[in-house]
């Protein structure tokens, strides 16, 4: 892409992504009028789920980097957790994120760089008309092991189909089990969480290139460690730590960077469901 037509690009907005992103933002302001404890217990449980398992685990530990495997049904249930953060199917999400590491910064072909600026990298990247990230046949070049998967390829289509089922179950439980708060369910379980776990993960790409310490200043990058952005994604905040070794299945290489998602990966391989994990070998994790 030349720089003109990249420049055009920029310009243009994708008013379908707009107004799909706009719409959560403003259902999730209805929250204080649907407000129960019960609901924000939703909200924590499902950003914890969809986000630290589905997202920070599948897609991204186990299906970007292949940091570790699970036998295939295991993997299709986890994977499938990640399709319900509304995040993109996972050959989109998976193309994306190995740009991101393979031109790391580069503001044509990263397709978040930091080098843009804190809003681009954040949520403008989203929003802006970019075909040579957006559309399939672009992104599944750069993800061909998860585009040649039927099932990877279904969810990739009709991930977002997704939310019916689960607003049609929030919405049983808390009118059936909890005294009539379906919707406080719904509006709490969809929108409030989906938006909070968007931010969440647009963090890592732009607070977690702008604020923070380096464990490895060697990275030809400028990611950091970002201890409350690693609070908010669940050991993903370790940002700095994960650029000098991408395929690691743990991002906290220090003993105070803590990881939950490493932990969950450490039980499943405990109970023998997680094979080949890796980790950097101990003199490669010192910081330098």
């Amino acid at each position: 892409m030349t720089a003109i037509t990249e420049a055009t690009s920029l310009q243009k907005l994708n008013w379908t992504n707009v107004a799909f992103f706009s719409a959560f933002h403003v259902a999730a302001l209805a929250a204080p009028l649907y407000f129960s404890w019960q609901a924000v217990a939703v909200t924590v449980f499902l950003h914890w789920l969809f986000g630290s398992i589905g997202i920070c685990l599948a897609y991204h530990r186990l299906l970007s980097h292949r940091s570790f495997q699970v036998p295939k049904f295991l993997e299709y249930i986890l994977v499938t957790l990640g399709a319900l953060a509304i995040q993109g199917g996972p050959v989109f999400w998976v193309g994306g994120h190995r740009q991101h590491h393979g031109f790391t910064e580069d503001n044509q072909k990263d397709p978040y760089s930091a080098n843009r600026g804190f809003w681009f990298s954040h949520i403008m990247w989203i929003i802006r008309s970019r075909p040579e990230h957006f559309e399939r046949e672009n992104y599944q070049k750069f993800a061909p092991d998860i585009a040649n998967d039927p099932y990877y390829a279904f969810l990739d289509r009709f991930f977002l189909s997704l939310q019916l089922p689960l607003g049609i179950i929030l919405y049983f439980i808390g009118e059936k089990l909890f005294a009539g708060l379906g919707t406080s369910f719904v509006i709490y379980g969809i929108f409030v969480r989906s938006v909070v776990l968007w931010h969440s993960t647009w963090l890592i790409n732009s607070a977690c290139h702008k604020w923070g310490y380096k464990n490895f200043a060697e990275t030809p990058d400028h990611s950091t460690n970002l201890w409350w952005a690693a609070i908010l994604t669940y050991g993903e905040g370790w940002h700095n730590n994960h650029h000098a070794f991408p395929k690691s299945a743990k991002a906290g290489l220090k003993w105070w960077e803590l990881d939950p998602t490493w932990g969950v990966i450490s039980l499943l391989q405990f109970l023998g469901l997680a094979k080949k994990v890796y980790l950097p070998e101990p003199w490669q994790s010192q910081a330098k």
